[in-house]
């Protein structure tokens, strides 16, 4: 497929395809600093969260779809349809509200939400896209060091991104006469997202799938999209409004179970499901999703509740508890890039997983044993300690997935890993806002906590920093570092397990070429007799 090409030609589509990611990876962050802003000229305060809902909702739920697509079409028209979308959404985005009410369309945030949910359909396939890219691209053997590209250009934009949406909201409205600043957040993405389709149009090949072309299983993509909308939306809704136990929320995960089960039948039955379940049959593709899930889980509860309790414990503004989530990123971006030259280097990925797996578990358990004097250079190490462990499992654990399955499969397998990643960050994050809610109604006044439970919910929804009204008081700290301090420990419950289930992941040799073992073949594990 790409045994033609030249090294410099591979450089140049990695290029454009990691700057198609970043703009994918910023999009989920430059925004949260801009909200307030948004919020205050759209007079939208009630409908805040769903900005960033819709996005994460569209961006979940289309992921499988992209990566079923690309098993049977261009990679390269899937990524330029993608990229399309996402500039689409994002110029729309920017147009939120400038014509006053639309029919159909609503106010002006409410064009803001459906815009969003449109650049989320696109991000999903930039997402999904760049691991599959790279794995046409190159090898197994030498895979890891560039899908540790892949990582660092999450990690970066994780870092560039809140900063970039101050600093646009803060100054950016006399770059352009007439335009708030706050849409220059939306608009910036135009000239890169143009930048990189026209490396993706004059430099990447087509990247033709391997597996047989067959027509697409519409019901089984929308069953899937049917049953992941309304999980999505029950775990997003403001639990302190909507609790587990509202008809809303039951209604929603109810739905969600019923037409999971009949994605789960009908992919059985059918003879191109997007997703093939015998892929379940490897045990590299079962145990690494597992892990991904529960690391996923990890990841995101360290981005909420990390700058909560640098609010509510440390006692430090709503901007500086943003900027304590930089040594995270940098610690993803370092731990990403050094696991990925070293499995390309010496091989025997397994390792760097189990030890990655170790570093965070260590960081997460000084996450959870903070006390409520703890200072905010302190937190900072810590949290730093969890990137350098998280790192690895950007590129690794796609590495393995993708190395034991068969190359028709690619698409799939690698999707589910992005799937089963967010599906898990989703997740927890609901359960251990929960969590910490229940503990601050254990722990504080019966008047306070009500208030409090919803800027934790709130908090969770729109993933922005929240400072309170007033510096928080002796008891607040003593509730909010006990409350956290829980969370941590059910997080270090996820990471132990995540390693347990890293532990019995077969470590099989690095294939040195991409080409198929047999035609059309089951997705089972290369090598196995």
């Amino acid at each position: 497929m790409t045994e033609n090409l030249t090294q410099r030609s591979k450089m140049l589509t990695l290029a454009g395809v990691l700057l198609a990611l970043f703009l994918s990876s910023l999009d989920q962050t430059i925004v949260s600093t801009a909200l307030p802003r948004i919020v205050a000229d759209l007079h939208g305060f009630d409908r805040f969260a769903w900005v960033a809902t819709a996005y994460l909702v569209a961006s979940t739920a289309l992921v499988p779809v992209y990566g079923k697509l690309a098993d049977m079409y261009s990679r390269r028209n899937i990524e330029v349809t993608a990229i399309l979308i996402f500039l689409t959404g994002s110029a729309l985005c920017g147009l939120a509200g400038e014509f006053g009410t639309l029919p159909l369309l609503g106010d002006g945030m409410s064009q803001l939400i459906i815009f969003r949910a449109l650049q989320g359909l696109g991000g999903a396939g930039l997402l999904a896209m760049a691991f599959i890219i790279i794995a046409d691209l190159f090898s197994p053997a030498e895979r890891g060091k560039y899908q540790g590209f892949v990582g660092a250009t999450f990690g970066t934009a994780s870092v560039l991104g809140p900063f970039l949406g101050g600093l646009l909201t803060d100054h950016g409205s006399g770059l352009i006469p007439g335009i708030a600043g706050w849409r220059l957040v939306f608009y910036v993405n135009l000239p890169l997202g143009l930048l990189a389709l026209w490396f993706i149009l004059s430099r990447m090949p087509r990247l033709k799938p391997r597996g047989e072309k067959k027509p697409l299983d519409y019901l089984s993509a929308l069953l899937l999209i049917m049953s992941l909308v309304p999980l999505v939306l029950g775990l997003q809704l403001n639990k302190a409004v909507y609790g587990w136990t509202s008809p809303l929320t039951l209604g929603l995960l109810g739905g969600a179970a019923l037409a999971m089960l009949l994605f789960v039948f009908r992919s059985l039955h059918s003879p191109n499901p997007i997703l093939d379940f015998t892929l379940f049959r490897n045990p590299v593709f079962r145990s690494a999703n597992i892990a991904l899930f529960l690391l996923g889980g990890a990841f995101l509860s360290i981005v909420i509740f990390e700058p909560l309790f640098m609010v509510n414990v440390v006692g430090v503004s709503a901007t500086q508890a943003g900027v304590s989530l930089i040594p995270l990123s940098m610690g993803v971006v370092s731990g990403s890039m050094l696991a990925g030259q070293m499995v390309a280097r010496f091989g025997h990925y397994k390792r760097w997983m189990l030890g990655g797996g170790l570093i965070l578990i260590t960081g997460q358990a000084l996450l959870a044993t903070m006390p409520a004097t703890a200072s905010y250079q302190q937190v900072l190490l810590y949290v730093l300690i969890c990137g350098v462990g998280l790192g690895p499992s950007m590129p690794l654990y796609t590495l393995a997935i993708q190395n034991a399955i068969e190359p028709g499969f690619t698409g799939q397998a690698t999707s589910a890993c992005q799937f089963f990643r967010q599906i898990g960050g989703a997740m927890a994050a609901a359960l251990l806002g929960t969590v910490l809610t229940l503990s601050l109604a254990q722990t504080l006044p019966a008047t306070a906590a009500p208030a409090l439970a919803s800027t934790v919910a709130a908090h969770a929804e729109s993933r922005t920093a929240v400072a309170p009204a007033a510096p928080p008081t002796p008891e607040v700290r003593a509730a909010f570092a006990h409350g956290i301090s829980r969370v941590y420990f059910c997080t270090l419950c996820l990471v132990l397990c995540g390693w347990v289930a890293t532990f019995f992941i077969p470590e099989l040799p690095l294939r040195t070429s991409n080409a198929a073992c047999k035609p059309a073949a089951p997705p089972v594990l290369v090598g196995a007799k």
